[in-house]
């Protein structure tokens, strides 16, 4: 099934293969600190979804470390410095900036991806992204998850979707990438109210993050799940989803990922998701499938 492909798009831009360097930034999240809220998001895990990132050392220091955890699997191309936990603009610009610009003046380093929460881009900030994307492409990538307000209340989101639609606006307005993160399954959600979180992201992003829900040790959603609350999607389920999801996105919009694997000591449900090459396998089997008209929709 033909779409538009994160690392076909980077060649494209850059002429090489591009790797994501996952970086922290060393912030906290204002739904944590109690600005917001003091629990989180109902799903996000203790480390602020940046299981995979480098910790503890200096920017430069993390990127070189993250390189070499995958120079055997690389031999050439550049990186994209990925700041991933918690929200990676919450913290004043005279923090921030020398902090990204170390990171883009690295010269591995192609573009500068900052994830965050649409409620923390102060005029300020947005000011400062804008400056470092004359120098380097900047990507914000935005946690959204659902447009629906009762499932946003639920996972805690801690803002309404003007705000997201507002932070889109100001980032479209400086020539700032925007990505958004939706995330498939959540409790309460139906095919359909998927669906409609995915077209109405589709028109204004321009990429986008589909993400399975996992349930992971120590969250508020685990105890949820261990009381039989929800259920969690099986994998062919998930893969027809997927299928779906790309089917109503516009063309022009680059899909950054169409899955995810949460860390497997943490896992809880659904265990099919931590068999990394089975997953890919099924959902590249069953989009083939569905662009040649064998899946049809139930």
């Amino acid at each position: 099934m033909a779409y538009n492909k994160l690392s076909d798009y980077l060649r494209e831009e850059f002429g090489c293969k591009v790797y994501k360097l996952a970086l922290d930034g060393g912030m906290s999240c204002p739904n944590r600190d109690g600005k917001i809220g003091t629990g989180g998001c109902i799903f996000c895990s203790q480390d602020g979804s940046g299981t995979f990132a480098q910790t503890g050392e200096s920017v430069f220091a993390q990127i070189e470390q993250a390189k070499a955890r995958v120079a055997d699997k690389i031999k050439e191309g550049k990186y994209i410095a990925y700041f991933q936990n918690f929200t990676n603009t919450y913290a004043p610009v005279s923090y921030l900036e020398p902090m990204f610009r170390t990171a883009i003046s690295h010269p591995d380093v192609a573009v500068l991806s900052v994830a965050t929460r649409p409620d923390c881009l102060p005029p300020e900030v947005l000011t400062l992204l804008a400056r470092l994307n004359k120098e380097k492409p900047v990507w914000v990538e935005l946690g959204l998850q659902t447009i629906h307000e009762s499932t946003a209340a639920y996972i805690r989101r801690g803002y309404p979707l003007s705000v997201y639609d507002e932070a889109v606006r100001a980032l479209k307005a400086l020539g700032i990438t925007v990505i958004t993160h939706v995330i498939l399954g959540l409790p309460g959600e139906t095919e359909t109210d998927m669906l409609q979180t995915v077209q109405y992201v589709g028109k204004v992003t321009d990429g986008i993050k589909l993400q399975l829900l996992h349930v992971l040790k120590g969250t508020d959603l685990a105890k949820d799940y261990a009381e039989g609350k929800f259920r969690t999607l099986e994998m062919e389920e998930y893969c027809r989803l997927v299928g779906r999801c790309l089917q109503v996105l516009p063309s022009e919009v680059v899909i950054h990922r169409l899955t995810g694997d949460g860390a497997k000591k943490d896992l809880i449900a659904p265990l099919w998701s931590g068999d990394k090459k089975r997953v890919l396998n099924t959902m590249n089997t069953i989009l083939s499938g569905i662009e040649q008209g064998e899946y049809a929709e139930k």
